[in-house]
């Protein structure tokens, strides 16, 4: 499992610029809209509020933006979202998932169709590729400094009900069943471990790697040109040799 997570894969560039942080506060905030307007906007009796604020707090947006938005999507005037998943392939049939947010299913699926062709793929039906892949929780903490003592924090992660752990250079990434996520990365905080995401994510059963050079080219700009839409809040594929 180690060295396919979506952070090694595709977020392991941990600079931020201001422009990415916004659009992460972005793309939360409309996760947190549709939870409220779904379930209220009390994380005591609404699960998913609740598992999103920590996973905003994981993410570093700020409270007051955290308690806006809550407080906006109560209201009359909150955005309508409604969540959205594609499935399709790249070049040489790599299998991408992609789970947006929108508030119009024509505009996203049109812009997502548009990448998937011109990119030398194409966009497949609900449950094509999803099969491929397990649902599980990941925890990226941080090891920038190399001052974690790694067998410390296996042994912790793993007594708070981790399933998997991998050394990934400068992070240690956790696996945890989807449910357990947010409880495993609460112990790790209260441990005083440094946690760079915590969040659902998508794990390839199989990857597949790419020989050609325009392949290569062409999964590179499909997977960047997805991850650039505003609508677009994961993206998630088996392939092997992603940079």
């Amino acid at each position: 499992m180690s060295g396919h997570s979506k952070w090694a894969n595709i977020k392991h560039k941990k600079e931020k610029t201001d422009a990415q942080r916004a659009k992460v506060f972005t793309k939360i905030g409309k996760e947190i809209t549709i939870a409220v307007k779904e379930g209220g906007g009390d994380p005591a009796s609404n699960s998913k509020l609740r598992d999103l604020i920590l996973k905003a707090k994981a993410n570093n947006v700020p409270n007051d933006n955290i308690e806006r938005t809550i407080k906006k999507a109560m209201g009359s005037t909150g955005e309508n979202y409604e969540e959205v998943v594609y499935e399709g392939y790249g070049p040489a049939g790599i299998a991408v998932i992609v789970e947006a947010t929108t508030d119009n299913r024509n505009r996203t699926a049109g812009n997502i169709r548009a990448y998937f062709s011109k990119y030398h793929g194409n966009m497949g039906q609900t449950g094509c590729v999803s099969y491929l892949f397990e649902n599980k929780g990941l925890i990226v903490i941080s090891n920038e400094d190399g001052d974690v003592d790694e067998d410390k924090l296996m042994e912790t992660a793993l007594e708070a009900g981790a399933e998997d752990f991998a050394a990934e250079g400068e992070v240690f990434e956790i696996y945890t069943v989807p449910e357990d996520l947010y409880d495993i990365q609460e112990s790790l905080k209260e441990a005083g471990y440094e946690i760079l995401s915590a969040e659902q994510t998508k794990i390839a059963q199989n990857y597949v790697t790419l020989d050609s050079e325009e392949e290569i080219k062409f999964m590179g700009l499909l997977i960047e040109r997805l991850e650039d839409d505003d609508d677009v809040m994961n993206v998630y594929h088996n392939w092997e040799n992603c940079d």
